[in-house]
């Protein structure tokens, strides 16, 4: 079975490339090779995992087929659902491609950490880019038939991701979730 979905931001968002801007930036966003913004299906299916845990009742082996195995194990089978990325639509890569606007998805923000007496600590400000509130979408294929609902009330359960969502960054609702075959 196929699930198609909608992630919706509500709020700026930051999934780490890992790179640095030299002295500008601490943290870039990851992108494509066109410089869009998107989630990497690993990601996605770290937190529909963590999140299916938490409403599923189904059997272990279920939860091994659709995610497999926590760890890299020889013994085990691999994951038989496939997580693509979560991109912008198509159209909106195409337009924003066309026009050159990519570098208005992002901004940067500040942050410093301040110590006991109210001032800022030596050498603590960071500068991290993130990307605006937007609409990403992408799909889950081969989920077991058994899995699907359980996959969907998961999504339900996220609300915020990336870095820094404990602090306002990655608020986030799943929308647009549709079960249908697989293509």
């Amino acid at each position: 079975m196929k699930i198609s979905y909608k992630i919706k931001f509500y709020s700026d968002w930051h999934c780490g490339s890992g790179l640095a801007a030299g002295a500008d930036v601490d943290m870039l966003v990851i992108k494509t090779p066109d410089k869009l913004p998107f989630l990497p299906g690993k990601t996605v299916k770290g937190l529909i995992r963590e999140a299916y845990t938490w409403v599923a009742s189904s059997a272990e082996d279920v939860t091994l087929r659709l995610f497999g195995p926590d760890t890299p194990a020889t013994d085990k089978a691999p994951a038989e659902a496939f997580f693509t990325d979560a991109e912008l639509p198509q159209e909106e890569q195409n337009a924003l491609v066309a026009t050159r606007s990519q570098q208005y998805l992002y901004r940067k923000i500040s942050s410093t950490a301040i110590d006991e007496k109210g001032v800022a600590k030596h050498q603590s400000l960071r500068k991290i880019e993130v990307a605006i509130p937007c609409t990403l979408q992408g799909c889950i294929y081969h989920v077991p038939d058994e899995a699907a609902n359980n996959v969907i009330d998961a999504m339900k359960y996220i609300k915020r991701l990336g870095t820094g969502r404990s602090r306002g960054l990655g608020r986030c609702q799943f929308i647009d979730i549709q079960k249908g075959g697989d293509e």
